[in-house]
């Protein structure tokens, strides 16, 4: 039977559960992982315990450390969708000046630090910074409004499952990949130009300032000064409808189109059966 812990750390609001680990393991002299495996001996990883904690683990960890089950599980990320894993990033990625005055990595982390969707901070509200910009250049000013109404609706997706007619973190992934433009530019060129350069024509301006896109659907979680055009852009797709989603089928071609036909067409079919699209409206 497992026992609690002889001195036990209260979490800090919004704090990641690996970061209480961690904390543990520092106040004891031991190492975050051994710490784990004092609560949970199978573990593998504090970041699988973030991103898959099991109910019966919860239990156990919420007995060790003296808090209640569902609080341990509200720490991780157990109850998300399994799409948001992809824009969940291994280390902070940006932080907040106002409630975090330290830098990265010399403080608890917090769940939303990591939360690739987001651009400003859910305490203050205040727009979140990261090492490269203070998240406030030409792609954040011009579309900030339209990416903070999508960041909410990514995050009550995310946290709370609430659904709207299509699932946004997908549309936000779906946006990354790659466009055939009009007239075809040299091919050295043809790297940077994404289907959301489409919803947002200022995008294609915006990376041609970047010696690499190494951003795909894969691998979505962009700089600041980037992430308000792509959350900018599934608001746009929101508001507009499907009628959109089967547009942006023509600015691609190959073994790409296919692809995103084939995520998109249970969402585009049926609105097209009902009846005509309406005429759409790009703000």
């Amino acid at each position: 039977m497992n026992h609690c812990l002889p001195v036990t750390l209260p979490p800090l609001p919004g704090e990641l559960l690996s970061s209480c680990i961690s904390r543990h393991a520092e106040f004891y002299c031991v190492t975050p992982l051994t710490m784990l495996r004092h609560c949970l001996s199978e573990s593998a990883s504090l970041r699988a315990i973030d991103l898959m904690l099991s109910i019966d683990q919860a239990n156990t960890m919420a007995e060790m450390f003296s808090i209640g089950s569902k609080a341990v599980r509200g720490m991780s990320f157990a109850e998300s969708p399994k799409t948001t894993h992809r824009f969940i990033a291994k280390t902070p990625v940006h932080h907040c000046a106002h409630c975090s005055p330290t830098e990265p990595g010399t403080s608890p982390i917090l769940r939303s630090e990591l939360q690739g969707w987001r651009i400003t901070c859910p305490f203050c509200r205040q727009l979140y910074q990261d090492k490269a910009t203070s998240g406030d250049g030409p792609a954040s000013t011009t579309y900030r409004a339209a990416a903070r109404r999508d960041e909410k609706l990514l995050n009550d997706h995310a946290e709370r499952g609430v659904e709207t007619w299509f699932f946004p973190l997908e549309i936000t992934q779906l946006l990354l990949m790659r466009r055939v433009p009009w007239p075809i530019p040299c091919n050295r060129d043809l790297w940077r130009y994404r289907i959301l350069g489409t919803v947002i024509p200022d995008l294609d301006a915006i990376l041609a300032k970047h010696k690499s896109v190494p951003y795909s659907p894969k691998h979505p979680i962009l700089p600041l000064h980037l992430r308000p055009a792509l959350l900018a852009g599934v608001a746009i797709i929101e508001r507009a409808g499907p009628a959109m989603l089967k547009m942006l089928q023509a600015h691609m071609l190959g073994e790409n189109k296919t692809r995103f036909i084939k995520a998109t067409d249970h969402l585009v079919s049926p609105a097209f059966e009902s009846g005509p699209p309406q005429q759409l409206q790009l703000i």
